[in-house]
């Protein structure tokens, strides 16, 4: 599903270059749940970007589903982010005037599905993620978790490859977190390849496959199960 060459990632800050990713190489199997971990500023997030298309690499080349992403323009990065790609963010990135099913159909709108397929997509996104009896409420009326699902639903609706979530506890108590966690888990069994960012050792857990990146590199990668 996504190999990564030594993907390298710099930003120039007046004369100077500062390196972020250093040369990654990475495998990520499809189906995978894999979490990605590291402290502030090891570049877990920029590796993240690169993954979901936000970004492109310095240099270094980006296969996903077997086609080099590396140089793709700006437009075609776009539509595999909306064709192939779902995104979950830690503050949820609902829009506060749409109702939760408006806020699912949003990536359908995107990708020209029409409305009544739209509106039945949404509906049954929102059920997965046993939330249908919010589907009419705008995000203010919802809890964070129930925010989280809307936003987990919202992923799921063009049916992407990939699931990528940034740190989607992070704004969460505990028993919220743990119910988020258990749909990933759904969703993965179910065939989804799923990659989180996540500072938190209790949501890694869930994942099959752990990858830890420091100062641009990776430096451990491990199975559930295997040894430290």
């Amino acid at each position: 599903m996504i190999q990564l060459n030594n993907i390298t990632k710099s930003y120039q800050t007046g004369s100077e270059s500062i390196d972020v990713l250093r040369g990654i190489d990475l495998t990520i199997s499809d189906g995978e749940f894999c979490a990605i971990m590291g402290p502030s500023g090891s570049g877990k997030s920029t590796l993240m970007n690169i993954i979901g298309c936000l970004d492109k690499p310095t240099s270094g080349d980006y296969l996903l589903q077997n086609e080099n992403v590396s140089d793709y323009k700006e437009m075609e990065l776009a539509k595999v982010r909306n064709e192939s790609i779902g995104f979950v963010f830690q503050q949820f990135q609902l829009l506060p005037r749409l109702t939760a099913r408006k806020n699912v159909e949003l990536p359908m709108i995107y990708a020209g599905v029409k409305k009544k397929e739209r509106e039945d997509r949404a509906l049954e996104a929102l059920q997965k993620v046993g939330l249908e009896d919010r589907k009419d409420h705008l995000p203010s009326a919802l809890s964070g978790g129930q925010k989280q699902r809307v936003a987990i639903a919202r992923s799921l609706v063009n049916n992407p490859k990939l699931l990528l979530a940034d740190e989607p506890t992070g704004a969460l108590d505990t028993k919220t977190s743990e119910s988020i966690m258990d749909i990933f888990t759904m969703l993965n069994k179910e065939g989804s390849t799923i990659i989180l960012v996540t500072h938190e050792q209790e949501v890694a857990d869930y994942a099959s496959t752990r990858i830890m990146v420091r100062d641009g590199l990776v430096v451990t990668e491990s199975a559930k199960g295997a040894a430290q």
